[in-house]
């Protein structure tokens, strides 16, 4: 299947390089300690934030920093696929923990011992880049309740159809075969926390890949700060001026 046309353009109108279009909203849980949704393009994700607060498990209280816990789940509704998908269903597991251990290296965690932070995650809209859209989500929602964070961190992803490196896969590009990196990092500090590719291609390619994935992360950045200081901005407008 030809992703790409002659004239460059792939299925859905966009070029090899574009991402899809960016949305968010903070605060979309009233009673949350914080929370958000996010999209990319089709693929539309809700995270909230509980914490910090007490340990519900003493035996898992850690002294020394906070305990970060992670529920993934994916919506019925979400895909063309009705089937019911258990707690117990191992993609659900697995990006669980890749979501906990990714968020637990942004949050300074040591500045909130004694004390527990709940990040749920879920897929309301599917259409490929779940994984990154999911870590968007769940970083917008920390900032959102106001968790202490080195820096921000925010994920993209990218893959290799035609020949052709392709920024943000959507679902139709994501199963066509190729291989399909997501990348996740620290802006500010320019550093990785997360890289995971699902198939084996050449170094030379690999870094095309994975150079691309990192530059849409940083856009990704970018309309994630705008998109804090547009929110800090309205709460101080909703708040009006100090009174004396």
């Amino acid at each position: 299947m030809d992703f790409l046309s002659p004239e460059g353009l792939r299925l859905d109108g966009r070029r090899a390089l574009e991402l899809r279009q960016l949305q968010a909203e903070v605060g979309v849980v009233e009673k949350a300690d914080g929370s958000a949704t996010f999209e990319m393009g089709n693929t539309k994700v809700i995270a909230v934030v509980y914490g910090p607060r007490e340990v519900q498990n003493r035996n898992q209280q850690q002294h020394d920093q906070a305990l970060v816990r992670c529920e993934y789940s994916m919506a019925s509704f979400s895909t063309g696929d009705r089937r019911r998908r258990g707690k117990g269903d191992r993609r659900a597991t697995e990006l669980s923990l890749v979501i906990r251990q990714t968020m637990e290296a942004a949050i300074l965690t040591n500045l909130l011992p004694r004390s527990q932070i709940d990040i749920f995650v879920q897929v309301l809209q599917a259409d490929g880049g779940t994984r990154a859209c999911c870590i968007n989500a769940a970083t917008l929602a920390l900032a959102d309740a106001g968790i202490p964070m080195r820096d921000i961190i925010v994920s993209c992803a990218a893959g290799y159809l035609n020949s052709t490196p392709i920024l943000d896969l959507n679902y139709l590009e994501d199963s066509g075969g190729g291989p399909d990196l997501t990348v996740a990092l620290f802006p500010k500090l320019n550093k990785v926390s997360l890289l995971q590719m699902d198939s084996k291609i050449p170094i030379d390619v690999f870094e095309k890949v994975m150079s691309l994935a990192s530059e849409g992360a940083r856009t990704v950045a970018q309309f994630i700060k705008e998109t804090l200081m547009e929110n800090t901005t309205q709460l101080a407008l909703a708040k009006g001026p100090p009174k004396f």
